[in-house]
């Protein structure tokens, strides 16, 4: 199976992706999660202002194949939410690195982004799962 991992993005474990820019980390799911779940049919995420830990589910996901919790890479205030998702959540499949996005969150401990996967460590981290 080929994933596509962008080399500017870190990584949880949760499948998870995180950009940084400045102090604000926007989130979004893996190309492998969502090749995993199959068509996106329902996101459901958080109202802005609701904070959240590292490693805490801040919202759901759900697929014609399973339902799954969304986790926050990392630890802080939710100050942007993707609504377009609520109307159009196929931009998962379609483009889970730009439109697919889905919330942006202010960081608490930047260190904890630091602590993320990169694309590499991402890549065998997903291997090592599917061997």
């Amino acid at each position: 199976m080929s994933i596509e991992t962008p080399d500017n993005l870190r990584y949880s474990k949760e499948d998870e992706w995180a950009r940084r820019e400045g102090n604000r980390v926007t989130v979004g799911v893996t190309d492998y999660a969502q090749q995993q779940l199959g068509d996106v049919v329902f996101v459901e995420l958080p109202e802005a202002g609701k904070v959240v830990d590292r490693g805490e589910p801040f919202g759901v996901i759900e697929s014609v194949k399973a339902v799954a919790d969304l986790f926050s890479p990392v630890g802080g205030e939710i100050v942007e939410v993707n609504a377009a998702l609520s109307q159009t959540p196929e931009s998962v499949n379609e483009d889970c690195y730009g439109d697919g996005w889905m919330v942006v969150i202010e960081l608490a401990d930047p260190s904890e982004y630091d602590g993320l996967l990169d694309a590499a460590a991402y890549g065998d981290f997903v291997k090592s799962r599917s061997d």
